[in-house]
């Protein structure tokens, strides 16, 4: 995989997994309970490099990057099960808040330059 990926390939890519692999999907209830744990991994990770929380050695090892690729592999998983396009989806939801939120944040004194926390990347 040295090529990037659009959504609708990452979504044929986890199709192609599940069917090969993975015997079925999971049903989407238990993949919304899936993606929730998989969400608190990246959570607590993120306490851990970012916030004030310390390491233990049960956290040794894991990687941001492969805990947000669980996520994203979740969230592949139920868009397919469900019949979403995730391509077409996340453009209509950019459009959505452009539209939306087009000039809200820029107004927004608490989205300064100045106010941004320091651990902010």
């Amino acid at each position: 995989m040295d090529s990037k990926l659009t959504l609708g390939e990452a979504q044929r890519l986890v199709d192609e997994w599940i069917q090969t692999y993975g015997v079925r999907y999971f049903a989407p209830l238990t993949n919304m309970a899936i993606l929730t744990e998989e969400v608190g991994e990246v959570a607590r990770l993120m306490a851990r490099l970012y916030g004030e929380q310390s390491f233990k050695k049960s956290d040794e090892g894991r990687q941001l990057g492969d805990e947000l690729a669980d996520v994203l592999w979740v969230v592949l998983c139920i868009a397919n099960q469900t019949g979403v396009d995730l391509e077409a989806a996340l453009r209509a939801n950019i459009e959505k808040k452009t539209l939306r939120d087009g000039e809200r944040h820029r107004s927004n004194p608490k989205l300064a330059p100045s106010t941004a926390p320091d651990n902010q990347p």
